[in-house]
C-alpha cells in the first residue's frame, strides 16, 4: 500500500506579486480554505498517512495552517462557535505532515528530490501545492497503479495551442484514456509538441526516480526538470498516463485564483450564480 506523498510548495509565486511577496501562494484562499488543504484532503480521502511538503523560505504560514493553535481552539470553545471550531479541528485529522526546505529554487524536480530520505516505500504519489481539482486525482493514479504495477502520471488534453505551457507525452493508447508513454517533453514548442496531452502536477512515481533526479541535468530554465527525469526513468521502466476527465484550477496566477473562487462560488454558495448572472447583465 502505498501511504506516503510529497507536495513540493517551495515557488516564489511571481506570477501572483505583489500579494505572494509574503503570503505562500499554496495558502491564497479559495472558498475560505487554502489550496494547499485541498491537495491535502485529496490525499488523505485516497488513504494517504504522511505528507511532506517542500517549503522554502517565508513559507511559515502552511506550518501555521496545520499546526494546532490552542489559543484559538480555546476562544472558539468558550464562545460556543461549535462549526469553526469543528473545521480548524479536522485540519489536525488529515494526515501526518512533515516539512523540509528546499534551500536554493532550483526547479519542481530538485523540489521533488529534497523528499528522497523521507521515502522508504517502492513508489510515493507527488502532487503540486497550486492545482485543485474537481475530483480525487490520487485515487485516479492509485487504481492505475493496481492495474499497471508501474509509475503513473495524470494527464489533461488541452487545446494544441497551450501546449508550449507544459510537458507534454507521447504514447500509445491501452484502452480507454490509458496510455504507455513513450516520450515527455518539457514545454515545448506548438510546431514541435508529439500531442496535446499534457501533464497536469499529479505523479505516482517509482522510488528510482530519486537516482534518475539525481543525474539530470539543468533542462529548460536552466532548472532541474521533473519531467527530464521522467524521460531517463522511461528507459528503466514503464510510465503509464491516466487521462483525468475532471476540472483542474492551475491557480498559477491572478486569473486562475480568481476563476477557481467564481467557478466552485456558483456550485457550491447559495444565491452567488444569481449574482454573477447580474453583474453580467449590468
Amino acid at each position: 500500500m502505498i501511504k506516503k506523498a510529497i507536495i513540493p510548495a517551495a515557488g516564489f509565486g511571481t506570477r501572483l506579486l505583489p500579494i505572494t511577496k509574503a503570503q505562500p501562494k499554496e495558502m491564497l484562499p479559495v472558498l475560505g480554505k487554502p489550496i494547499i488543504q485541498y491537495v491535502i484532503e485529496d490525499l488523505a480521502n485516497a488513504g494517504i498517512e504522511d505528507i511532506l511538503v517542500i517549503t522554502g523560505r517565508g513559507k511559515y504560514a502552511i506550518e501555521n495552517h496545520f499546526d494546532k493553535n490552542f489559543e484559538l481552539e480555546e476562544r472558539l470553545k468558550k464562545d460556543g462557535k461549535c462549526e469553526p471550531l469543528k473545521k480548524i479541528l479536522d485540519i489536525n485529522e488529515f494526515a501526518n505532515i512533515y516539512y523540509t526546505r528546499q534551500g536554493k529554487q532550483n526547479g519542481l524536480g530538485d523540489a521533488v528530490h529534497c523528499g528522497k530520505e523521507f521515502i522508504c516505500e517502492d513508489y510515493t504519489i507527488v502532487m503540486v501545492g497550486d492545482t485543485i481539482y474537481s475530483g480525487n486525482v490520487p485515487k485516479k493514479l492509485l487504481e492505475a497503479h493496481k492495474k499497471y504495477r508501474c509509475s503513473v502520471i495524470a494527464l489533461e488534453r488541452v487545446p494544441k495551442e497551450d501546449v508550449y505551457k507544459y510537458g507534454v507525452i507521447s504514447g500509445k493508447e491501452l484502452e480507454n484514456g490509458i496510455f504507455e508513454i513513450n516520450d515527455l517533453v518539457e514545454k515545448p514548442t506548438v510546431e514541435d509538441a508529439p500531442s496535446n496531452l499534457i501533464i497536469t502536477g499529479a505523479y505516482l512515481l517509482s522510488s528510482k526516480i530519486f537516482d534518475h533526479l539525481e543525474n539530470t541535468q539543468p533542462g529548460r530554465g536552466g532548472e532541474i526538470q521533473l519531467t527530464d527525469a521522467m524521460k531517463s526513468l522511461l528507459k528503466e521502466e514503464k510510465i503509464i498516463g491516466v487521462e483525468v476527465d475532471f476540472k483542474r484550477y492551475d491557480i498559477g496566477d491572478i486569473k486562475g485564483w480568481l476563476e477557481a473562487n467564481v467557478e466552485l462560488g456558483i456550485e457550491n454558495i447559495d444565491g452567488f450564480k444569481e449574482y454573477i448572472r447580474e453583474l453580467c447583465d449590468k
